[in-house]
């Protein structure tokens, strides 16, 4: 995730005040986990060769933004690789890393290939596609936790 602070006059909006910061929020590069289709919630899976290619592009891309300031990502390896790379195409800004920037725990389902998790884990399977939050997957983070996370400084 990278953030710039864009001037009133170079903005599109009116109703913004001079001083605010942008948030852009990017996902992290590919990893061979996802180019197989396999849960990764909090397991710490190292980008693929697509996925840092992916975040040049992407790094390439904001470069171009001037007001780029400060990149945060978690503390997983293919979060904060993707970072680093982005943050060293946009001049070597720094990046911050954070736990509570994690994708969520997906308990039993981590590891598992999404299309064997019906068979494997039915409940958890349920619970992972159904849109109810009150449905969840054994052994994960709660959404009642996710929703009520408090802001805090680090």
């Amino acid at each position: 995730m990278a953030t710039s602070s864009v001037p009133e006059s170079e903005s599109d909006s009116s109703c913004v005040g001079s001083d605010y910061a942008e948030i852009i929020v990017l996902r992290h590069g590919e990893t061979a986990w996802n180019a197989d289709g396999r849960i990764q919630g909090h397991l710490d899976v190292e980008l693929n060769d697509a996925g840092r290619q992916q975040a040049a592009v992407v790094g390439d891309r904001l470069s171009k933004e001037p007001k780029i300031s400060v990149v945060y990502s978690s503390d997983l390896a293919r979060a904060y690789e993707t970072a680093q790379i982005i943050a060293a195409r946009c001049g070597g800004i720094k990046v911050v890393t954070d736990v509570d920037l994690r994708e969520r725990h997906l308990g039993d389902l981590q590891g598992l290939v999404f299309r064997d998790t019906a068979k494997l884990n039915p409940k958890a399977h349920r619970a992972f596609v159904s849109r109810e939050t009150c449905q969840e997957i054994p052994k994960s983070t709660p959404w009642r936790n996710i929703m009520e996370f408090p802001a805090h400084d680090s």
